[in-house]
């Protein structure tokens, strides 16, 4: 990239500019963003503490709210910073790395979210088999692969966004860096970049949800063909509330990069909100707060640190009495 670049400042106009909205949105989002810490962290330290909890299934989770709690930081407190303060610029330095960071986490959501819908595909369709394909090698394979072809498809997607000439306006109509508003105050030619992004959209978002939609279809056909109507119903709730999350997210990422640029409206920023922050807030209540292992986990820690807390109180009182005499 030149080095002209980094001389560069856009200015993001952030979700408004109506001064009467900007302090209720500020207390919205704020809320929706410690939501999304409490219950994401909660999920990554519950987990590792939880024996009950120590299958492949909650490991992929634990990564999961770990990916939502970076990529819903690289996003809010920016977001909330400017909804607050005049000065919104944003150095070119700054603007490349948070696009980095975001197109980092943002993919490899979609790739945990194809590898937990292969692991209860095989849970289900293949229960006997599941200890053997899904093994504790297996796991760290899958996640190492999948953080390795995604950090190098973050490195060549923020390339082709940022590595062209920059020399016309420079405010971003957006809360964040992202793809097209950045790729519309370019003064080169962007097709061949934009043939490259739509290329690596195409493998990790449209291959990904492709794993997912056929994983789910297998769990339902299998699940179908089950005797009893409790098991039924429980494993179709299960994959309705686990669709729903998969559809928000990618429903909203269909919506924003595999559309032609001149096509993007004012609908694109509510899109982006939806994937961006309200996702990852809802996350951890599709996959793991609904779930009875996990309630059960919760119940058991609750219980552990109320005994451990009693048993300190007692100890306190004790020592305090022999103090006394």
């Amino acid at each position: 990239m030149g080095g002209n670049h980094t001389q560069i400042k856009f200015i993001l106009l952030g979700i408004t500019d109506n001064p009467y909205a900007q302090a209720p949105l500020f207390v919205l989002f704020l809320l929706i963003y410690i939501v999304t810490l409490v219950g994401n962290v909660g999920i990554t330290v519950l987990v590792p503490v939880s024996p009950s909890l120590h299958t492949p299934m909650y490991f992929f989770l634990t990564h999961f709210a770990f990916t939502d709690i970076c990529y819903s930081t690289v996003i809010s407190p920016r977001m909330l910073a400017d909804l607050l303060s005049e000065d919104k610029t944003i150095s070119f330095t700054g603007c490349m790395m948070q696009f980095l960071t975001f197109a980092f986490f943002a993919t490899i959501e979609c790739h945990l979210l194809a590898i937990m819908a292969y692991d209860r595909h095989v849970a289900i369709c293949h229960p006997l088999l599941y200890v053997t394909i899904i093994s504790s090698h297996v796991c760290w394979q899958l996640i190492a692969s999948s953080y390795l072809f995604t950090f190098l498809s973050a490195i060549i997607y923020t390339w082709c966004v940022f590595g062209g000439s920059f020399c016309g306006p420079n405010r971003i109509n957006h809360f964040f860096c992202d793809e097209v508003p950045v790729l519309k105050l370019m003064c080169s030619d962007t097709h061949s970049s934009e043939m490259v992004i739509f290329a690596f959209i195409t493998i990790n978002v449209v291959g990904t949800s492709m794993i997912i939609l056929l994983s789910y279809i297998s769990i339902l056909c299998t699940v179908l063909r089950v005797c009893s109507a409790q098991s039924r119903a429980r494993a179709f709730h299960t994959c309705a509330s686990h669709l729903m999350g998969v559809s928000m997210y990618f429903g909203t990422g269909f919506f924003m990069y595999l559309q032609p640029p001149s096509s993007h409206r004012s609908l694109d920023q509510v899109a982006s909100i939806i994937y961006t922050v309200i996702t990852p807030m809802l996350n951890p209540f599709i996959y793991s707060l609904r779930n009875r292992e996990v309630k059960g986990a919760l119940l058991k820690c609750r219980s552990r640190l109320f005994n451990h807390w009693q048993h300190k109180k007692v100890l306190s009182s004790s020592a305090g009495t022999v103090r006394v005499n």
